[in-house]
């Protein structure tokens, strides 16, 4: 008998997998964004804690936001304990996601390559790789040959713009299909009884004596006991509404896709030299992101220049795909912090919480950071993994500062 695919009788059209109801008049939470970290918190809200009685608002569609927008690399090969722990802890949920869901989430544990370009981008490279493997993180040093043989199409000749010296390599690494990873959650938080709510914008936040009551909504006002901000660039817009300022920048991020192609890119490539990271999805096109766009914008589009330059790099690393097509582009926004790591955890307002600043990085960290936030909401209190991410270090000084010890901006 061969093994059963995890919802393979489901239907296809997502439609089907959650219901559509009415709001009620209140809630003992509220989370506001229904993309894959909202969705992620109420799936462990319930999963974790047993609290269902829980409203998921999305002023869109499901998932409609950063969720659909990302190229979707999944990694936790980070250079601080701080980030390493929570990312890592991640990728530990992504290997049983799909089980845990019983819905293909098409993960793929494919590799991710980060290139190294000079000296010091190999000095940098070592350093986080002795950094990983002291957190029980996967990750080897390899030199070009060694870059080669996990990756034959990577151009590694020594008279290009930026040579390829080596990279870090981190196999456990890969890819998912984003919105099958949305749709699995929703469906298991609509199984649990958690009331999905699209086409629902939040317009206000309810405070009163310095705790948050309720919000009020385009569907109208709605009580909760807590309320749980995830809505990425849109959560400093939120936040405001509750008084509280925070130190956050929202960019727009470009990514593409080619035409379909037949297998040829069989790993992750990353490069922070030439802002460029590559991957093949399942269906066959290519999926290609790039550096932030350096202006702060709401819009859900970037600048041709950026994809020009995105284009040059990989054609440089690439040669092989001088002749493919470019399908499409989109943009997403973002939103970046001071340390470019995330705030998860309690504001100075009672019962109203906070997940954001995760820059490029969210996906990847959906389902650790669904889980450590359930547990911050459920408890009142930060889970140790979240702890050194809270909205005070940029107060105290304890950053935990992530600028260049990511790849691509974050």
């Amino acid at each position: 008998m061969s093994p059963r695919t995890p919802g393979a009788e489901l239907p296809e059209h997502p439609d089907w997998l959650w219901r559509t109801p009415e709001p009620k008049r209140s809630y003992d939470v509220i989370v506001v964004g229904g993309g894959g970290h909202g969705l992620a918190t109420a799936h462990y809200l319930a999963k974790n804690h047993g609290i269902t009685n829980v409203a998921v608002l999305e002023k869109g569609w499901l998932a409609g936001g950063n969720m659909a927008r990302n190229t979707t690399i999944i990694r936790s090969n980070y250079l601080w304990d701080e980030s390493a722990g929570i990312y890592e802890h991640a990728l530990k949920l992504w290997e049983g996601l799909e089980e845990e869901l019983d819905y293909p989430i098409l993960f793929s544990q494919r590799g991710v390559l980060n290139l190294a370009h000079s000296l010091q981008d190999v000095r940098d490279s070592v350093r986080r790789v002795e950094a990983n493997r002291l957190n029980g993180v996967d990750a080897e040093w390899l030199d070009a040959d060694q870059v080669k043989e996990v990756c034959p199409i990577v151009n590694i000749s020594p008279d290009v713009r930026y040579p390829v010296l080596g990279g870090t390599y981190q196999p456990r690494a890969g890819i998912a299909k984003h919105d099958h990873v949305a749709w699995g959650l929703a469906r298991s938080a609509d199984a649990a009884g958690i009331d999905i709510i699209q086409n629902c914008e939040v317009t206000g936040l309810d405070v009163v004596g310095g705790r948050v009551v309720g919000v009020q909504t385009t569907l109208g006002p709605i009580a909760a006991g807590k309320v749980a901000l995830c809505s990425a660039g849109h959560t400093s817009v939120l936040a405001a509404m509750a008084g509280i300022e925070l130190p956050l920048q929202s960019h727009p991020l470009q990514a593409l896709v080619s035409e379909l192609l037949e297998p040829v890119h069989p790993t992750v490539v990353m490069s922070n030299a030439v802002h460029v990271y590559v991957s093949q999805a399942h269906k066959g096109e290519l999926v290609m992101g790039a550096g932030i766009d350096s202006y702060n914008s709401y819009t859900q589009r970037g600048a041709f220049h950026i994809i020009e330059e995105q284009m040059s790099a990989a054609l440089e690393l690439f040669p092989v795909f001088a002749r493919a097509h470019v399908l499409r582009t989109w943009g997403g926004i973002v939103d970046v912090s001071p340390d470019a790591s995330p705030i998860v955890g309690l504001t100075p307002v009672d019962n109203l919480y906070l997940n954001c600043g995760w820059g490029t990085g969210g996906f990847k960290a959906t389902p650790g950071v669904g889980w450590v936030y359930a547990h911050t909401i459920a408890h009142d209190t930060p889970h140790p993994l979240n702890a050194p991410f809270s909205l005070d270090r940029f107060t105290t000084g304890a950053l935990v500062d992530e600028h260049g010890a990511a790849a691509v901006a974050h």
